[in-house]
């Protein structure tokens, strides 16, 4: 389309219309989006020739439809000025009352101002008003005021002679006064009055002083405790309009009334000295339960039932006494008895029926519930400490008594003996004594200590054992150096085995009911061994004197003549003399142990190969030599008091069955019948025995040695000990050995 129909299209803007300038960017905006739309309709309308044609019409319709539009918006316009032409009145019309009012407010300002000047003229007027009437107050009320100065002094000398009921009315009716004046006054303080404030201090100190001393003025002088609690309620309901705080000299009574039994008792300077702290017990344990009687019966009374003076003093002593106690423990440690003292007063003296389980004392103590007096630390720390100071006068006693044993080992005279003979000593009974003491004593206080004691106890007992036993090696080794020969060394040995016996016989003292103690195991083991070092000593002196008369033996003086098996009984029967004066079963031990080395020395001398019999009647001599020295020891060690059963001698009759044999091919029967009754006799021993005949050929002894390896090997018989096990035999040649011996 040309721009020419584009403008005739356009519609014609009206006469006297202007388009809006660029102050108005909204209209414009608009007047160009009506165009574009104008020109989209005209485009899709006109877009085709045949409708060309209807352009007039399109024309005509347009022209009436802006008309319209038009007329539309000049009503419009028309209703909009008509409205503003109203506003614009009505603005005009507030002005105009707008400023009337400011005109009236400026008038009001200014009368304002005038009577602001006026008033300043009445100001002296009004001062002298109100002087007046104060006046007028304080000359009503000056004879009463005059009097003030004499009502203080004489309240003063009332609180002074412990008449707090007339005092506190006199400062009660000064206070009123100064209420009175107070208002008309205008708050203003009158210097007569000053007095009041140390006035009302000085009665509550009275108060105070009459609640901390409850317990004394209950049996004295219960009108003045009377007095002092009816002041404190009395002033506890009182209300001041002056706006002063509350005195709250209910609860100083109730703190004095507290604080008073607590300071009595338990103040700084009473704690006891170290070593006083069993006499400080017991004054508590007389004195808490009179103050407690003196509250219920006396204090209590005197009190309004909300103050329940008697719980209230028995949860204060009993805090008080817990402080007490913590500041005790926090201080030096406490000694043994002071520690145990106070474990069994805290638990078992304090709450017995002598102190706050006492039936006589009231429900109203409500002592269930009390705290514990002693914590479990504090339980815990008081034990250890016991434990600890005991354990160290035991191990100190215990020393002192060995030391004490010792000392005698080494004297001119032989052990004591008791009434029966038997070697005695005090040392079995002194040990036990300290032990089983420091055990039952504990049983007053608490399980958990006696346990604690008893390990202690058993301890102790194990390391006096082992230093006893060390002793015993020291004195042993001394004497037998020669260093310090002790005189009586053998019967000294043998009275440490009753010792033994009367510590093993005493042990269930230390043991406590239904309780398996690992340290009292420890304890039987550690007996054990010393009764085991005790004989192996007497031992050793026994071989110190056999072992150079067995090294004669066996000989052709031994085959001929029994004198060297007479030196050895005798010898034997020297040293064992004193062996009745040991308690059983020790003795039979000791006995059975002698016995048993002297056979082990006999076979030990036999086993050397110092003697071959050369005929017959040599092996006849041997055979018959050792059945008469087998009997020789059985009489010898039944004489010393050994039962036969026990004995070990008979070992060599079956020694003598060896020899005696007249037929070599029969040797393998006899060694096998002694392998069934020795299975630790060994080819070596075999050997030995057979060399002692001097008359077994190379077929013989090996017949006989192979018999020991025929079947299995036999059982020991039932209560017979080791023997050949414990006798060293000399290596055999290598012809004699079998393909399974010791040396294939």
């Amino acid at each position: 389309m040309d721009p020419a129909a584009q403008d005739e299209m356009e519609p014609a803007l009206p006469p006297g219309s202007s388009c809006p300038g660029p102050e108005w960017p909204e209209q414009e905006r608009a007047e160009q989006l009506a165009r574009g739309a104008a020109l989209k309709w005209a485009s899709g309308i006109f877009y085709r020739p045949e409708q060309l044609a209807r352009l007039g019409q399109y024309r005509s319709r347009e022209i009436q439809r802006t008309s319209s539009l038009e007329a539309r918006i000049k009503s419009v316009v028309q209703s909009y000025l008509e409205g503003v032409q109203t506003g614009v009145w009505q603005l005009a019309r507030a002005l105009e009352a707008m400023q009337g009012s400011r005109e009236a407010l400026g008038q009001a300002h200014r009368l304002l101002l005038d009577m602001a000047e006026a008033t300043k003229t009445l100001e002296p007027l009004r001062e002298q008003v109100v002087q007046h009437k104060q006046l007028q107050v304080l000359s009503q009320l000056l004879p009463r005021l005059r009097a003030v100065p004499a009502a203080v002094a004489h309240t003063q000398t009332l609180i002074d002679a412990q008449r707090l009921m007339e005092a506190y009315v006199s400062l009660r009716e000064l206070e009123q006064l100064q209420e009175d004046t107070w208002v008309p006054l205008g708050g203003r303080e009158l210097p007569v009055f000053e007095g009041l404030g140390p006035l009302t201090e000085a009665l509550g100190w009275a108060v105070e002083r009459v609640a901390g001393a409850a317990g004394q003025l209950a049996r004295e002088d219960p009108a003045l405790l009377v007095a002092a609690v009816r002041v404190a309620e009395v002033e506890a309901g009182r209300t001041s309009s002056l706006g002063q705080p509350a005195r709250g000299w209910r609860q100083r009574f109730l703190q004095a009334l507290q604080e008073g039994p607590e300071r009595a008792h338990f103040g700084a300077a009473l704690l006891p000295e170290p070593g006083a702290l069993p006499e400080w017990l017991e004054t508590l344990r007389l004195a808490l339960p009179a103050e407690l009687a003196t509250a219920e019966a006396l204090v209590e009374p005197c009190c309004p039932p909300h103050y329940r003076v008697v719980r209230l003093w028995a949860h204060t002593l009993h805090d008080g006494l817990r402080r007490s106690l913590q500041q005790l423990l926090t201080g030096p440690e406490l000694g043994a008895t002071d520690a145990f003292t106070l474990l069994h007063w805290a638990q078992h003296v304090y709450l017995g029926p002598e102190m706050m389980g006492n039936m006589e004392l009231g429900p109203d103590a409500d002592v269930s519930q009390l705290e514990p007096l002693l914590t479990l630390e504090n339980i815990e720390q008081l034990e250890a400490t016991f434990v600890a100071k005991v354990q160290a006068n035991v191990t100190q006693w215990l020393q002192k008594t060995l030391d004490g044993e010792v000392a005698e080992w080494g004297l001119e005279k032989e052990p004591d003996t008791d009434p029966s003979g038997f070697y005695h000593s005090p040392m079995p009974a002194i040990v036990l004594q300290i032990l089983d003491e420091n055990i039952r004593v504990t049983s007053l206080v608490s399980e958990s200590l006696q346990r604690r004691v008893h390990g202690m106890a058993l301890s102790e007992l194990g390391t006096f054992l082992r230093s006893f036993s060390d002793s015993l090696i020291r004195f042993s080794r001394d004497h037998l150096r020669g260093e310090a020969i002790a005189p009586h060394y053998v019967p000294y040995l043998l009275a440490t085995l009753n010792h033994h016996t009367a510590l093993r016989s005493s042990m269930s003292v230390l043991q406590l009911d239904g309780v398996t103690s690992v340290a009292l195991t420890r304890v039987e083991v550690a007996l054990d061994e010393l009764q085991r070092r005790i004989c192996r000593l007497v031992l050793e002196a026994l071989l110190a004197e056999l072992q150079p008369l067995f090294a004669t033996l066996p000989s052709r003086q031994w085959l001929s003549s029994p004198e060297l098996l007479d030196r050895v009984c005798e010898r034997t029967a020297s040293l064992c003399r004193d062996f009745w004066r040991v308690r059983s079963p020790a003795v039979q031990l000791l006995l059975a142990e002698a016995e048993r080395t002297v056979v082990l020395q006999y076979l030990r001398a036999l086993m050397q190969g110092r003697l071959v019999c050369r005929s017959i009647d040599e092996r006849t001599q041997a055979a018959e030599r050792l059945r008469h020295d087998a009997t020789q020891l059985r009489e010898l060690f039944l004489g010393l008091g050994l039962e036969e059963s026990a004995q070990c001698a008979p070992v060599l009759l079956s020694l003598r069955e060896l020899l005696n044999l007249r037929d070599p091919t029969l040797l393998g029967l006899e060694v096998a019948s002694l392998r069934q009754q020795f299975p630790d006799v060994s080819e070596e021993h075999v050997s030995a025995l057979l060399d002692l005949r001097g008359d077994v050929s190379r077929e013989h002894r090996l017949a006989a040695l192979s018999s020991l390896q025929a079947g299995p090997p036999p059982s020991p018989p039932a209560g017979r000990r080791a023997l050949f096990s414990l006798v060293p035999a000399p290596t055999p040649a290598p012809s004699s050995c079998l393909p399974s011996g010791p040396c294939a």
